[in-house]
């Protein structure tokens, strides 16, 4: 059988180890290829082949469930879950997902782009079966690096009070997160992978036990505890602190052996209540340049396979602004010993990877812990500490309370710097940056800024880092930068709470904030073709507005043009419309942003233009708007 000829994963019943060897090669090529072609995640899904086969061959998936924590290791159930022929698509718009998604396929039963959630959901569907009496299996995959969330061990602790509830749960072990790992689970269950095979006691041990003279029928009643107690000599520690928690322990499990593999599924499914089976894979499996460079290799651009060098652009491009972010916050740790960059298991991604390199001790990694990550960092504030947690926008979501209890009701200076701001592209809508405005903009004591290009960039860095009032963010984008000039020091910082005007104009006032600048200043050259001059304001802040600089112009000019990348309800533009309105400024106004949809995955220029943020449609929103007797069509 080929793997195109593969449909429904039950099609993998009766199939021969051999056969099952021949799928997995198939699975690597095709996922191989994909990727190659036009980028996504790849560490993750090849260490899970064997894992993936070795469990559906032993699933009924017309009844069973099969839930997969993040979602990125999930492309070889894509690929034997009818996504075969369309697989080319991956990431691509209108395609086939980079993570689960329920409306996308039937065998999606959760959806997760981000980490930890998969034990929680399974065991909700585990207690939505028992209650309706209905009869099927549930199985929760997740990763070493995920199981440092701390949702993933409340779901943990729940699970094991709960013996008669029949859970599964697949622990893909392969020592990384995106980075390795860090803490002291990882460490665990690194000395569970180095230990010898775990020796379970063999089946007939009761048998045997009772045909001791006198003793064995006498002795019946504690053969159970006897055996636990033998077999808790017999689990390895990380195992027998499983089983504390009520888990049945089993493993570890070469997560390439398909042989052990099925046999280990068959035995844990004949068990009653929570069972954890661990499984020791290899991030990258089967392509050996992805299992020398695990890191790397966890998610690539579209890339060579031969040489496994990325393709080069045609062109060069300026900085990310992740690397000037890097760069810039350095360069500062240097001189300030009290800077302390905080990352959250994304060291490479927000470029937090070049102060481990060169500050070590001014470098902290809490793993998949945002929670954790931001009242550590409050901590850290209350010694005089100089904390910058550095957190993508989406993940930052994870620790909403935290921000308001540990950090703004106590007015801490803590340095939010939110990567991944806004419109992202080809994750999707688990990791939109399209809230923090909102979500942050709300909580008392909180600053929030953001620079519209990366010099400024530089300066908000110091802002922040100057800043001790109490909190403080900056977001900006994915991506890379305008090429303007940066500075290697001597950065000045920017007084809280103010402007700047970048054009005057008299018809049209247009309050940009962040990435909408530039837009907003070349939607402002289109209008002029029109007749039309406007006024753009790069307002930096989003709270404390300036206010002194945008009422008069307002009253002024009196027709009002927000621009922001993130959700408009709540957003920047709902900020300025609001301090008009208290202000008893009644002029009329049009919001431009992200309307209250979920932006599915695409190139971000591709949602943009969907979604009418390209310079030429702001430009005709705003004639549409305020000019109708100046319209025209706008290229």
């Amino acid at each position: 059988m080929h793997l195109s000829e593969i449909t429904h994963p039950n099609q993998l019943h009766g199939l021969s180890i051999r056969q099952l060897q021949q799928i997995a090669r198939q699975i690597r090529d095709k996922h191989l290829q994909t990727v190659a072609a036009s980028g996504g995640h790849l560490g993750p899904g090849l260490g899970v082949v064997e894992l993936t086969l070795g469990l559906y061959q032993t699933l009924d998936l017309d009844r069973d469930k099969v839930i997969w924590d993040v979602g990125h290791q999930a492309y070889p159930h894509k690929l034997i879950t009818g996504r075969y022929s369309s697989f080319h698509t991956l990431r691509q718009k209108d395609g086939i997902a980079g993570y689960l998604k329920r409306c996308e396929n039937k065998f999606d039963h959760f959806g997760a782009g981000h980490a930890s959630t998969s034990i929680s959901a399974a065991l909700g569907m585990a207690l939505a079966r028992d209650q309706k009496g209905e009869k099927f299996k549930v199985v929760a995959i997740i990763g070493d690096g995920a199981l440092t969330g701390g949702m993933a061990l409340e779901a943990i602790n729940h699970a094991g009070h709960l013996p008669k509830t029949n859970l599964l749960v697949v622990l893909n072990d392969n020592e990384m997160s995106i980075s390795p790992n860090v803490g002291a689970i990882p460490r665990y269950l690194n000395k569970m992978r180095l230990s010898g095979p775990v020796q379970f006691l063999k089946d007939n041990f009761e048998e045997q036990f009772k045909q001791i003279p006198f003793v064995g029928e006498s002795l019946s009643p504690e053969l159970g505890r006897i055996k636990e107690g033998m077999k808790r000599l017999a689990v390895p520690k990380v195992g027998a602190v499983f089983e504390e928690l009520g888990f049945t322990y089993m493993g570890p499990v070469d997560g390439h052996s398909l042989e052990e593999l099925i046999a280990t599924f068959q035995q844990a499914h004949q068990i009653q209540g929570p069972v954890l089976v661990h499984v020791a894979t290899v991030k990258g499996k089967g392509y050996e340049i992805a299992e020398k460079d695990q890191v790397g290799y966890h998610a690539q651009s579209p890339f060579n396979l031969t040489t496994g060098k990325a393709i080069p652009s045609n062109k060069p491009k300026p900085p990310a602004y992740s690397k000037v972010f890097a760069h810039t916050l350095v360069k500062l740790a240097e001189q300030n010993p009290k800077i302390i960059g905080i990352t959250a298991a994304m060291a490479t991604g927000t470029g937090l990877d070049k102060l481990q390199a060169k500050l070590p001790n001014q470098y902290i990694d809490v793993g998949i812990a945002e929670q954790h990550a931001v009242t550590l960092a409050a901590g850290l504030s209350t010694e005089g500490m100089r904390p910058v947690v550095a957190i993508y926008s989406t993940f930052l979501q994870r620790a909403y309370d935290q921000i308001i209890h540990d950090v703004c009701i106590q007015n801490l200076p803590v340095f939010f710097c939110m990567d991944r701001a806004g419109i992202v592209g080809a994750d999707g809508p688990t990791h939109q940056g399209m809230y923090d405005i909102a979500y942050l903009r709300c909580i008392p004591n909180m600053v929030l800024m953001a620079p519209k290009d990366e010099a400024e960039l530089q300066r908000m860095i110091v802002t922040g880092i100057d800043y001790t009032k109490g909190p403080i963010a900056m977001r900006f984008p994915r991506g890379n930068g305008y090429g303007v000039p940066l500075m290697e020091e001597g950065w000045e910082p920017l007084e809280i709470g103010k402007g700047e005007i970048l054009r005057h104009g008299d018809d049209v006032l247009m309050v940009s904030y962040g990435t909408m600048v530039n837009p907003a200043l070349q939607a402002a050259e289109v209008l002029s073709e029109h007749g039309i001059q406007a006024t753009v304001i790069n307002a930096r802040f989003a709270k404390p507005l300036d206010t002194e600089l945008i009422f008069p112009l307002a009253k002024k000019i009196g027709r009002v043009v927000t621009l922001e990348e993130g959700c408009v309800m709540g957003g920047f533009g709902s900020a300025v419309a609001e301090a008009l309105l208290d202000a008893d400024i009644m002029v009329p106004i049009k919001r431009i942003g992200v309307p209250d949809i979920l932006v599915e995955h695409a190139e971000p220029n591709e949602s943009k233009a969907e979604l009418g943020l390209t310079s030429p449609q702001i430009a005709q929103r705003v004639l549409e708007a305020f000019f109708q007797q100046q319209l025209s069509a706008v290229s």
